[in-house]
């Protein structure tokens, strides 16, 4: 049985303009510029640049025009041509800020131009004889060569794609006999499909000397024991001093793991990370400036307003008339929240990172991490009155430019723990002395996490050792047994 009835619900919804707002917030310098750059395509009525003498004196002329209209001209219900031709709101349209230097200005990326790595290698085949299928063969798995110089699919899979892709019909012996000479290109050890591979293509191609014979006997036969620096095992197996297992050791630590990253001229894209911010020390002050990129000269089109007041100044209103204004109060429209988003996203951005460096002003004016004070998103958005969400997307993307270096916002925020005097501190202070107490210790005798714990427990610190072993991760250091050395 159908029944109709009324309910009564409250609810929140973001709007467009917030929804807008919030994407413009988390994106980053160089991404806020491809964005501005997309919406200035998309909407002809945004313009940027300063606004020129003659564009002022035009909307005073405006203001004066208004006066001899007693009526305001309505289109439908909403649109109110004099809303759009008034100069009280010039100014909001302009967001430029003062509080960077010229330098900024340079916006424009260089890139380099040359061969790139997978080209070179190629051009390294015509120095061997190869016939047709050999030569589409080697051509092939040139081409699977990834960035770091391995080729990593199996040779099954290169035998079936060779088939449907290059019309290649082959078996794995005939690739395998290929791949051996893709391995005689350089740089040496390029092709490897496995780090012990490439390590012992590398070692085959050096100078032979009783180092260099026990270094590829170590690789070939008893790579699994020598990543597990089972040291005492390769001295028995080999019948070896500690001396010479030391030698051939110095001997495997000289290779390049990655061949593909020692070739100069390939064109692999570089991230270049452009700092949203810069901090620096003025008078034993610190100064917080936001970089320029981020404050775009923005204002709403001259000829869009002009065809305003046309269409205010036409005493017979056809109906395309009408249809021209509607297009054109929707590209105004969007200009200017689009310039008021941007004015809010430079004030959030601002106002956050004014309030991080301030909580942090003793890291800042040091250099000292251990000096970081515990600090979670909720201490940021109570102190700025703004909600933890915008204090997360703020600190997530942006980079600040700091007297010690290029810093990602995020590495700022850390849990707080109690020490043994009741005092609360960073994870991000303990962690700094976990590290320095590990780059300490005698690497012949690495510090096992238990004796870690008992080390910041002398120094008042009373962590468990599964906390240790979780921090010791984090800042990717290895294992004891992993650090050991000769």
């Amino acid at each position: 049985m159908l029944k109709q009835y009324l309910q009564f619900k409250l609810s929140q919804k973001l709007s467009p303009q917030q929804i807008q707002l919030m994407k413009l917030i988390q994106l980053p310098t160089q991404a806020f510029e491809q964005r501005l750059k997309q919406e200035m395509e998309e909407n002809p009525a945004l313009e940027s640049g300063k606004e020129t003498d003659e564009f002022d004196d035009q909307h005073d002329e405006f203001d004066n025009t208004q006066d001899d209209y007693e009526e305001h001209e309505q289109i439908g219900e909403d649109i109110n041509v004099d809303e759009y031709l008034s100069d009280d709101d010039i100014p909001d349209y302009r967001t430029q800020i003062s509080n960077y230097s010229a330098d900024d200005e340079d916006r424009d990326m260089p890139f380099a131009a040359g061969t790139s790595f997978n080209q070179y290698l190629t051009n390294q085949l015509n120095t061997f004889r190869l016939t047709d299928d050999e030569r589409d063969i080697a051509e092939f798995l040139v081409g699977s060569v990834d960035e770091s110089g391995y080729i990593r699919r199996s040779l099954a899979d290169i035998t079936d794609d060779l088939a449907f892709t290059q019309n290649v019909f082959t078996d794995e012996k005939a690739i395998e006999k290929v791949l051996h000479v893709v391995h005689q290109l350089d740089p040496a050890g390029v092709g490897a499909r496995n780090l012990q591979e490439c390590l012992s293509i590398q070692l085959h191609r050096k100078e032979k000397n009783p180092d260099v014979e026990l270094a590829i006997e170590i690789i070939d036969t008893a790579f699994d024991q020598f990543t597990k620096k089972h040291y005492k095992k390769l001295i028995q197996k080999f019948d070896i001093s500690e001396l010479q297992l030391k030698d051939a050791i110095e001997e495997i630590e000289r290779l390049n793991p990655k061949p593909g990253g020692s070739y100069s001229g390939n064109n692999r894209v570089v991230e270049h990370i452009v700092p949203d911010f810069a901090i620096k020390i003025v008078d034993g002050e610190l100064e917080l400036t936001l970089n320029g990129r981020n404050a775009p000269e923005l204002h709403v089109s001259r000829e869009y307003t002009n065809m305003m007041k046309g269409y205010k100044e036409a005493r017979e209103k056809s109906k395309s008339q009408k249809d021209a204004v509607m297009f054109i109060k929707q590209k105004l429209d969007a200009a200017k929240w689009f310039i008021e988003a941007i004015k809010q996203r430079q004030q959030t951005l601002f106002v956050t990172m004014s309030s991080i460096m301030h909580y942090q002003k003793d890291y800042f004016l040091t250099g000292d991490e251990r000096k970081l004070r515990p600090m979670i998103l909720k201490d940021i958005a109570e102190e700025i009155e703004m909600d933890v969400s915008t204090v997360s997307r703020v600190a997530n993307s942006k980079y600040v430019d700091t007297p010690y270096g290029t810093k990602l916002i995020k590495e700022f925020f850390s849990e707080s723990m109690t020490n043994d005097q009741g005092e609360e501190v960073s994870t991000r202070e303990i962690k700094k002395i976990l590290e320095t107490v590990i780059e300490d210790e005698d690497k012949r005798k690495p510090l096992t996490d238990e004796k870690l714990a008992a080390i910041l427990l002398e120094k008042g610190y009373p962590i468990a050792r599964r906390t240790v072993a979780k921090y010791r991760e984090q800042l990717d250091i290895s294992v004891a047994r992993l650090r050991k050395q000769l």
